[in-house]
């Protein structure tokens, strides 16, 4: 196994002589036989355990074997000492899952502070299968099919390629010592009753078994890479997005096999959940404007032809504006604000306004636009709804919760982005003029 073991991390570069590592060490099996194996092969490592104080004279056993092994070799030891029943009953969670919080945060802890270059965990190829159907019971997607990774960030996993078999024949032919975690031979827990009687049972069925699941499992990985490769094609080239909103016309969605799983794959960095997707999806099939699905920060909208992802606006607090500002910071930009006298180019630019300073009662508001808001758009004498102005428009309701104002002594000048009141334009008449512009 030895040979293996460095042929695997050198021709992978998982690893190298020239770095130092933080490597976990329970005081089992499997992290004894990683630091054995990282000792001979002249890899240099610093060991970090964890008392969880849950098992007694059996912790504390734990501790000073492995402290005594780390003296042995020469090995810098760092210990915590966790009061992990107190941790679960103060964040509300299980035991199990205090124990991984303390763990990692214990290692990352000493990596950073000792500038190691990864921490080593001694996770094999049976954690491997177990982790997977964990996965598949929790209902996973395709990528819980790919397990643990042999690297991710600064978690490092040699021993992947190896079984639970390989690694106990090489401490018995060694005569290595370890010590046994007598919870590990408890059922209570999910993994522990997947190991000593789910996956006996089903390699029982057959003597390739087990091979022929690590084969399945590493074909759908690939299959999983190549989707993800064909996802992020039909993303380029099927969503827009402008200014902070994505957009996906329904014809780019209705109709693709695994609409769902685009969508999911989509929306998932955006807090959306797979049932989510699902549900989205089905509702390709007969688009109803105006429906709405959301996450904690986003919000998906069903427009007239097209989806569209907008990010939860906060609740704007109105900005006041007197005579003598020269810009204002809005959550669509920086706007410069200048006084001229006429004559000035005619800047035609939704985006920007123009207006009869004559006409303006400071300080000027910035606010939300309200429903019953009414103003005259320019070119009418009317006023009319400033909803129906914006249905006139076609603004997606994504869109019409971010429209702002500007008001003047109670009267909107300027639906800002779109179009200044008739009553504030400027005239042959206008000595000075308002005039903002986005910078």
């Amino acid at each position: 196994m030895l040979d293996a073991f460095q042929t695997h991390i050198f021709a992978t570069h998982l690893l190298d002589q020239k770095s130092v590592y933080l490597l976990a060490c329970s005081g089992g099996m499997d992290s004894m036989c990683l630091g054995d194996l990282l000792v001979k092969s002249k890899i240099p490592i610093e060991i970090a355990h964890v008392n969880f104080q849950l098992r007694g004279t059996e912790s504390k056993g734990d501790q000073e074997f492995v402290e005594t092994w780390s003296k042995a070799n020469s090995i810098p030891f760092h210990l915590c000492r966790a009061e992990t029943e107190v941790y679960a009953q103060a964040k509300g969670i299980s035991v199990q899952m205090a124990a991984r919080e303390i763990r990692y945060a214990f290692f990352e802890k000493i990596r950073a502070e000792r500038n190691l270059d990864g921490i080593l965990l001694a996770h094999h190829e049976d954690d491997q299968v177990e982790t997977i159907f964990l996965n598949l019971l929790r209902g996973t997607g395709i990528e819980g099919i790919y397990g643990m990774a042999d690297k991710k960030g600064w978690l490092i996993r040699p021993l992947l390629p190896f079984s639970r078999e390989e690694i106990r024949s090489y401490m018995d032919s060694r005569r290595l010592l370890w010590r046994d975690d007598s919870s590990n031979d408890k059922a209570d827990y999910k993994r522990n009753n997947l190991r000593i009687n789910g996956l006996p049972a089903i390699y029982s069925l057959g003597t390739d078994a087990k091979k022929n699941l690590l084969t399945s499992f590493q074909r759908l990985k690939d299959t999983g890479k190549a989707f993800g490769g064909l996802f992020e094609t039909w993303q380029t080239t099927s969503i827009r997005e402008e200014s902070g909103y994505q957009y996906l016309p329904f014809a780019a969605i209705q109709y693709q096999p695994g609409a769902a799983t685009l969508l999911y794959f989509w929306l998932r960095p955006f807090g959306f959940n797979s049932e989510q997707a699902q549900v989205i999806a089905e509702g390709l099939d007969q688009p109803k404007t105006g429906a709405v699905f959301q996450s904690a920060t986003y919000s998906l909208h069903f427009d007239r032809k097209e989806l569209i992802l907008a990010p939860k606006d906060e609740d704007f607090i109105p900005v006041f504006i007197s005579g003598s500002e020269n810009e204002v910071i809005l959550p669509e930009g920086r706007f410069s604000i200048s006084r001229h006298n006429r004559p000035i180019p005619l800047d035609k630019n939704p985006i920007h306004a123009q207006l009869d300073e004559s006409k303006l009662e400071f300080p000027l508001e910035i606010r939300s636009w309200q429903e019953g808001d009414r103003f005259n758009p320019l070119g009418m004498s009317a006023s009319k709804k400033l909803s129906d102005f914006l249905i006139d428009l076609k603004v997606p309701l994504a869109k019409k919760r971010a429209v702002k104002v500007l008001v003047s002594g109670g009267e909107i000048a300027w639906v800002i982005g779109m179009r200044i009141a008739d009553w504030a334009k400027c005239t042959p008449a206008t000595q000075r003029i308002v005039y903002f512009k986005k910078i």
